[in-house]
């Protein structure tokens, strides 16, 4: 099979380093290229078409967060990952928002970058469904006992598919959104492919990011309201 292909974007060269002597071990994994500021990785990733960019969220000329905007909005296959010097904050919220597949902690061990990679270019989001939980105890609550009206922006959704969606925001895998609703895990699967594909969205992350924009779940005090 085809090698995953990575572009690497970050503004320190000894940081491009590290992550290529680490990724080039791996014989599934290829560096294709490498981008020293936000405006070279849109223009190598639109050049190299890679599967997955490796994204500093903080660099010169134009930072992460735009630069992942302008990938997502381009309609190219890569997937992005936000390597950031913090757990969470308000630039990986947005960078999330703006398309991305996934966050990682720079000073993470080097097989979850690895692992990262893989899931990622499987066509899977690496925050959900295990790291799901922890970004939304901060960046949001979940829904309250009394479930409240449907926003209007998902009223193109089925009664089931909106529970569904309550669900996945709340970071459950398939296997527990089928126990908890007492469906199939395998008709769990098509409710959240028709979720993604009646709203162009790339992966889980941006589901739950969805869900937050539109209301359907409420944020915690002192996390940013939906833009």
């Amino acid at each position: 099979m085809r090698p995953i292909s990575v572009l690497l974007a970050d503004d320190q060269p000894m940081i491009r380093t590290g992550f290529r002597y680490i990724l080039e071990a791996e014989p599934d994994i290829e560096v294709v290229g490498e981008a020293a500021d936000g405006r070279e990785a849109v223009e190598e990733t639109r050049r190299l078409s890679p599967d997955v960019v490796l994204m500093d969220i903080r660099m010169p000329r134009m930072d992460g967060v735009e630069a992942t905007r302008l990938i997502a909005e381009s309609g190219l296959p890569g997937r992005v990952i936000i390597l950031t010097t913090f757990d969470l904050d308000q630039h990986v919220v947005d960078a999330l928002r703006a398309g991305a597949s996934s966050f990682l902690v720079k000073d993470g061990p080097a097989d979850s970058l690895v692992a990262a990679i893989r899931t990622v270019a499987a066509g899977e989001a690496v925050l959900a469904p295990r790291v799901t939980r922890r970004l939304l105890e901060r960046f949001a609550g979940m829904p309250s006992e009394a479930a409240p009206p449907v926003p209007p922006r998902l009223d193109v959704l089925t009664g089931r598919e909106v529970d569904v969606l309550r669900t996945l925001a709340r970071g459950l895998s398939n296997a527990e959104i089928a126990a908890e609703l007492g469906i199939g895990e395998t008709t769990v699967k098509t409710h959240v492919a028709h979720i993604l594909d009646k709203f162009q969205l790339r992966d889980r992350v941006q589901a739950v990011i969805l869900a937050y924009d539109s209301g359907l779940v409420t944020p915690r005090p002192g996390w940013p309201e939906p833009s």
